[in-house]
């Protein structure tokens, strides 16, 4: 292969890590749920447009700082607990590096490496502590500790996509628009849309990603409107 149709040959990876992708999408389609159910319960309950909006607007501020506050601490969590591994299995291969370098050849071995190959391999990976460390991480883990997700992205990514979100069935209200219908129709697309895009960072078509979270939000709008209907005729 010339060096040409190597560098034609490169291609590049999503983020599959945990960071801003896992978090800007569930920020999103729960900022969604979160309000379009709302906006159905309330108003299902017949609250004047002005109670929908207050309470869909504290619904949008309390659920973006509690999503954002929760995926840092989540992600911050999940950090701190591959960096107490790392440290333990750091530990190990100061204390029993034979058994590591044992362990660190059967590895290759189940990947489909022969048993000399293998051991040549594993001998020459380990004269490099790091290099060492780094693949029994990856191997026993699944996590590669030099590829972390950021705490405060993931923050901020929850915080800004669930806002948006949680505004999109909010906004035939603030345009002057006092219609249940209308409010559940905005929230309906956004769902649809939402869905079709996240297709893009899967092998999933369009339309089935999109279907299936509308289909997911409505069936949340429709229960929460039948108990907001219900309470407001037992309150009435």
């Amino acid at each position: 292969m010339t060096a040409r149709q190597a560098e034609a040959h490169g291609h590049h990876h999503g983020d599959v890590s945990g960071g801003w992708l896992r978090a800007a999408v569930f920020g999103a389609m729960d900022g969604l749920v979160t309000n379009t159910a709302l906006v159905a319960g309330v108003g299902g309950g017949g609250a004047a447009p002005r109670a929908i909006v207050l309470a869909g607007v504290a619904s949008l501020v309390a659920g973006a700082i509690s999503m954002a506050l929760g995926e840092y601490t989540s992600v911050k969590t999940q950090n701190e607990q591959l960096d107490l591994e790392v440290d333990k299995e750091r530990a190990e291969l100061e204390r029993n590096p034979a058994g590591e370098l044992a362990e660190l050849v059967q590895l290759l071995r189940v990947r489909g490496v022969e048993d000399r190959l293998a051991q040549e391999v594993a001998v020459q990976l380990s004269r490099d502590p790091e290099t060492a460390l780094r693949l029994h991480v990856v191997a026993e883990l699944g996590l590669n500790p030099e590829d972390k997700p950021s705490p405060r992205v993931a923050a901020i990514s929850s915080l800004l996509t669930f806002a948006t979100g949680a505004a999109i069935p909010l906004l035939p209200y603030l345009f002057g628009v006092p219609l249940l219908w209308a409010a559940l129709l905005c929230g309906g697309l956004g769902l649809l849309v939402a869905g079709a895009l996240s297709s893009r960072f899967t092998p999933r078509p369009w339309w089935y990603a999109g279907a299936r979270q509308l289909l997911f939000g409505a069936a949340a709008a429709g229960l929460t409107y039948l108990i907001g209907t219900a309470i407001g005729v037992a309150v009435t």
